[in-house]
This record gives structure tokens, sequence and C-alpha cells, in this order.
């Protein structure tokens, strides 16, 4: 691929995002798009650009992803396409579904237009696997079953991911899409200080610690970032999917004590697995009897995908993609866990 190649990355003024567009950058590519419809973050974008010395290679572009017209604009000429912009923070299904599903679907048929595009990386999840049906300690890898009932989950984000998944696969089969489906973990890094509600939870006033003696499937942001330009770049990859996680997982137990010792102490209780499904099992049975007076907030389903004992694996992504984690587990959690210092919140 030519360093001049006009590569399009949506969402780029996100969390993963601006790392995207400085891989690439140090990478020495030339003719980078960077769109997002958040004018503030634009700003901090350009900055960010500024100081890598990119200013000359790489356009800030406001537009929005819901225009057919500006889908249509951005996408020219695009050889290769980062879509990393998703319908994140909102319960609302619709909005969830306009600002991921729709908004993939009009890039999408800006690609087709255009014809010129290699390869199109979409942004998935974990979310997306159900993880239900499986003996415990199994590995959650590639192979393992999407959730084919999303809206049992009440979690738009999972929603919209599995149906945006749906979307990307079905044009690669239809209208021949060069596609690759990336799926991270927990993406973490300085500019996030929220703990993985895959490690607890503090919805009921106190912190509940969950996860056990299970592995949190953690991602530096730099280490992610790498991965999700790599998987734009490496040949003969069409159509697959990866999981993206790093070396040397720590356990929820492990990591909510190094969170404590090295950010803030609080109190938490543990949880048992056993304690937690039921409650969980007690939440949805109520939840359907009382026809929607309690939400479904907590359901086997959220249990299994969240909070079952799972093992995770990078192998796929390392054999055929040629990725490994740059930044060790060790000084990943040693920068996060001194970002979060300064004005840390409760947990």
């Amino acid at each position: 691929m030519d360093l001049k190649d006009p590569i399009l990355i949506t969402g780029a003024a996100g969390f993963i995002g601006a790392r995207v567009v400085t891989s690439l950058l140090e990478r020495g590519f030339r003719n980078i798009r960077c769109l997002d419809k958040d004018t503030s973050s634009l700003t901090r974008l350009g900055e960010m650009i500024d100081r890598h010395g990119g200013a000359s290679q790489a356009e800030v572009i406001k537009g929005d992803l819901l225009s057919r017209e500006d889908c249509s604009k951005i996408a020219n000429d695009a050889v290769v396409i980062y879509h990393l912009a998703a319908g994140t923070g909102t319960k609302a299904f619709s909005d969830a579904f306009l600002n991921s599903v729709v908004t993939t679907r009009n890039l999408l048929d800006a690609c087709l237009e255009r014809k010129c595009l290699r390869r199109f990386v979409n942004m998935s999840s974990f979310a997306v696997y159900t993880n239900r049906k499986k003996p415990q300690w199994r590995l959650l890898d590639e192979s393992c079953p999407v959730e084919e009932h999303p809206e049992s989950r009440a979690e738009a984000y999972c929603f919209a991911k599995v149906k945006q998944d749906e979307l990307v696969i079905e044009y690669g089969q239809k209208f021949a899409i060069p596609y690759v489906i990336l799926r991270p973990g927990n993406v973490y890094g300085p500019g996030k200080k929220s703990i993985p509600g895959r490690v607890g939870i503090d919805s009921f006033g106190i912190y509940l610690h969950l996860g056990g003696s299970n592995p949190v499937p953690l991602t530096f942001v730099d280490n992610c970032a790498d991965a999700i330009v790599m998987a734009g770049l490496v040949p003969g990859i069409d159509g697959e999917v990866f999981n993206i996680v790093d070396d040397d997982l720590p356990s929820s137990r492990r990591y909510l004590r190094l969170y404590k010792r090295n950010v803030r102490k609080f109190k938490s209780v543990y949880v048992p697995h056993a304690l937690s499904y039921l409650f969980c099992y007690t939440w949805e049975k109520y939840s359907k009897w009382s026809r929607g007076q309690l939400p479904p907030v907590f359901t086997r389903r959220e249990w299994a995908a969240t909070w079952k004992k799972t093992r995770y694996s990078n192998k796929k992504l390392k054999e055929m993609v040629g990725w490994s984690p740059k930044v060790p587990m060790t000084e990943g959690l040693r920068r996060f866990f001194e970002s979060c210092k300064e004005g840390v919140k409760s947990p």
C-alpha cells in the first residue's frame, strides 16, 4: 500500500481513534482523513496531530455519518476505512441502532459508489459474544457464538454492535466489500478512569466485586490501536474476525487490589459467582413477573457475558496479522493507574 493512498478514520477524535491516527502518522502515511462530528473534540485532535508533526499529512473533517451526502464526500477515493464511530453512551436501542447501524450502512453504500475500497475495518466489541451454553473456563475466541437475540440483553450497545456486524458481513457477501471485523476486550489507558464492569459494579451504593478469579480481557489503548491499523494493511485477511486482548491478563481480584493500592482505597464486597448468578436469575424472573416494573438490567445473559468464568486468546491476531502488544501489561497498568490519580472519582 502506498503511503499517499487516502485513508479514512471515523470517530478519529475518540479515545481509540486518536491513537489510530497517531499510529498511522508514525508509519508515515500522508493522506489521512480524520472524521468526527464533535467540533471541540476535533480541535483537540488537530492539536494532537500538530504535536506529532502531521499537520500536512492528516486532514481533520467535521461530518455526520447520518448524512449520505457527507458519507459520499468523505469516502471519496478512500482505500482503507477504519470505522470506529459508534453509538455509545445511550440506553435507547433506537439511538444506538441509528448511530451504529444506519451510519455504517450509509458509509458502506458510499463505498459501493466509489468502488476503490481495499479494506473496511469495522470496530466491534466483546459485547457481541453470548458466552452461554459453554463449560466454565472454556476459551472465548473468534469461533464462539454471537448473541442471536441481542435485544434480550437489555443493553443497547450490544444490540447495535451485533446488528452492525451482521450488516458488514451482509455487504461483504452480497457486494464483495472487503472487510475485517475487530472485537477488542476492555480498552484501557490514560484518558479513562473507570474500573471495567467485568470487575464489579457500584449500582447499590457499595462496590460489589463480581469478577473474582476471572481474567479481565484488557488491551492497552496503544496496543489496540496498533492492531486496528495492522488489520487495515495486512493482505490476505478479508472476511476475518479478530479479538484484541493483551498478554498476561490479570485476574479481576488482582486488578482490584492493584487499583486500590495505586489509585485510591475504598470498601468492596466480594460476591461469589454462584450468588451473583442467583441474584441475576431472581432479578430476571421478577422483571418478567412484574411486566417490566423492574427493568431487566441483571439477567442470566448479562451474567454469562460479563461474569462467567472465561479464558481469552489473542492467538489468531498474532498468527494472521503479526500483531503483538508493544506495551506490556505491567507497564500499561502503571500508566493507567498513574493517570487515574488526578481527579479520580468513586469506581
